[in-house]
């Protein structure tokens, strides 16, 4: 005799779910808003210009809300989620996928300002540690949820330094270079989700992370053919490939995922 639970199907959609992104004008962040509009939550479009998320709210299907936060500013964190708390209560989804791009990010590591530095510290590990300080309690209280952390194929293993002669992003500054205040960020990303996963797994409240490989977004042919030899799959992801890791771990389809660092690579990371 089968057991019942052979016919359950896995719910992949998100309906009725109040889902915070942070970074949401961003690259990939518009992805996830999309996906998971379209899968029926209630999306927080969370980034430092209103403009920008008023303007995304208003190409969403369904009601959504533009809440915008300086996540390098605790104060205005602080507030940002107090006000998110007293009009939902509590929040189901919080995404934490933010990320700094200061104005010399592309610098080499013995010519890096530190100023430069403690804005990508400020936004890529004290931002998530000051949304989950704040947002996570009355999640947790309320016995469910899900946090999901956004971290990067450098937060998981060393930048390739040979693809990168000779590669150009010209929107975003010009020649290409990881720093190591991004490897380093990124990779207390996945600390801390695994700290929130044993400090919260027994309330309900899940805590998973997400590493993107490299996503293509502009950078010169030269760039995408190094990056794509060095994948199984021989190519870039596209962003919208992103966006399927986020509704798992968003739904209840991962209702007993915690702790998980979710790697979407190609197979960067396979060799």
């Amino acid at each position: 005799m089968a057991d019942s639970n052979d016919s359950a199907k896995p719910d992949f959609r998100v309906d009725g779910k109040v889902i915070v992104v942070t970074g949401g004008v961003g690259i990939l962040g518009k992805v996830y808003c999309r996906a998971l509009a379209e899968s029926g939550g209630t999306v927080v479009v969370a980034d430092i210009d209103q403009d920008a998320c008023e303007a995304l709210v208003a190409e969403l299907p369904g009601e959504h809300l533009a809440a915008p936060v300086d996540l390098a500013d605790e104060e205005s964190i602080v507030e940002w989620s107090a006000a998110l708390n007293e009009r939902f209560g509590a929040v189901d989804v919080l995404l934490n996928n933010a990320a700094a791009r200061p104005p010399n990010i592309f610098a080499k590591h013995h010519a890096f300002p530190l100023d430069d530095w403690n804005q990508m510290v400020a936004v890529n590990m004290t931002a998530p540690f000051l949304t989950t300080r704040e947002l996570g309690p009355a999640m947790a209280e309320r016995g469910r949820g899900s946090i999901i952390n956004v971290s990067s194929i450098y937060g998981v293993v060393g930048p390739d330094q040979r693809i990168y002669e000779g590669s150009r992003y010209e929107e975003q500054g010009g020649e290409i270079r990881t720093p190591m205040a991004y490897s380093a960020t990124k990779g207390a990303v996945v600390s801390m989700t695994r700290y929130l996963a044993a400090y919260w797994g027994e309330t309900g409240l899940r805590t998973n992370c997400i590493t993107p490989g490299g996503v293509g977004s502009g950078q010169n042919s030269t760039f995408t053919e190094k990056y794509s030899d060095r994948v199984p799959m021989h190519r870039m992801a596209r962003a919208d490939e992103m966006a399927g890791a986020v509704l798992y771990l968003a739904s209840d389809a991962s209702s007993y995922v915690n702790g998980h660092n979710l790697v979407i690579d190609g197979g960067w990371t396979a060799w």
